[in-house]
Formats: structure tokens, C-alpha cells, sequence
């Protein structure tokens, strides 16, 4: 680990009610971890009985929908715009669901149940291969296994279960 304000090569130190930090030498001052955080949204239709999967491009896997969040900006104004630039639609409500930290890419999930007006076609940018409706038991079988996706669809699901 180095200092992302001089560079310097990070030691640990212990910090009273902390525990272990990363600590800078040379700015003589404790760097408290510092990663991005994103919303992941699991999309579904107005009856909330189909869920939208994307496939990016270049994967074979389908995942959840996700963005990060920018400077600035709140999760509640990422998730609309992060739908809007990926597949063209509207999101209508969201409501969250679950945190998660995602080790592959070092950063902070936010996961929201995002409802859709699904009467408008979906056009896809360029990060997205393919997206597609999925009955919560294609879904489920359908998305990357053991993946955060994986992870915050299986809540969802259950909790879209107890409210029917």
C-alpha cells in the first residue's frame, strides 16, 4: 500500500479504537482506506415478477445492472442516470435493498430494487452485449454464481416473495 497523497510505501500502525492502519511516514499522518462506491440495481418490471439481466460485452455472464456513483453526486441521482445511459429506460421507484463490499474491484456496492416503466424498447450502449427479461426463476439460474450479483438477486428475491 502507498500514500495517495506522496507515494510513500504505507506501514501499519495501531490506532486507539481503530485497530491497525495504514500509516504515511513521510506525511506523518494516518490513510484511512479510501475506494469508490457504486449502486448495483436489480431491475425490475412494474408487476415486479420479471427481473432485467445484462450480459457486458466481451462476457459470458449475466449480471446485475451497476454504475459509479461520480464526485458529487448522490446514489438516488446515479441510479436513473446510470439506467438511462445503459438501456434507455426510466427508472420509476427504487427502493434499497443491501450493501456489499466487491473485492474484485475494490469497491462499495449499493444495491437498490429499481422498478422500470418496461413499456419503452431497450437500446443498449456500449458496455452491455445484451439485456434481458428473466422470470425470478430464470434469473436465478441464469446469473453469475457466487458473484455480489448473485448475492444481492438472491435478497431481492426474497424479499419480493414475502410481499406477495
Amino acid at each position: 500500500m502507498y500514500c495517495r497523497d506522496c507515494g510513500a510505501k504505507l506501514t501499519l500502525r495501531f490506532l486507539e479504537n481503530e485497530g491497525l492502519i495504514p500509516y504515511c511516514e513521510k506525511c506523518g499522518a494516518f490513510k484511512f482506506p479510501y475506494f469508490p462506491v457504486a449502486v448495483s440495481m436489480t431491475v425490475v418490471n412494474r408487476q415486479e415478477n420479471k427481473i432485467l439481466l445484462a450480459r457486458h460485452t466481451g462476457e459470458a455472464d449475466y449480471k446485475l445492472f451497476a454504475g459509479y456513483i461520480k464526485k458529487g453526486e448522490t446514489a438516488e441521482k446515479a441510479i436513473p442516470r446510470e439506467l438511462k445511459e445503459e438501456t434507455r429506460l426510466t427508472a420509476i421507484k427504487w427502493r434499497y435493498h443491501a450493501s456489499r463490499y466487491h473485492d474484485a474491484k475494490d469497491v462499495l456496492m449499493l444495491n437498490f430494487v429499481v422498478t422500470v416503466d418496461d413499456s419503452g424498447a431497450i437500446v443498449l450502449n456500449e458496455e452491455i452485449e445484451e439485456a434481458k427479461w428473466f422470470t425470478p426463476e430464470e434469473a436465478r439460474a441464469n446469473i453469475k454464481k457466487g458473484s455480489t450479483a448473485e448475492y444481492f438477486l438472491t435478497g431481492t428475491l426474497q424479499e419480493l416473495s414475502r410481499k406477495r
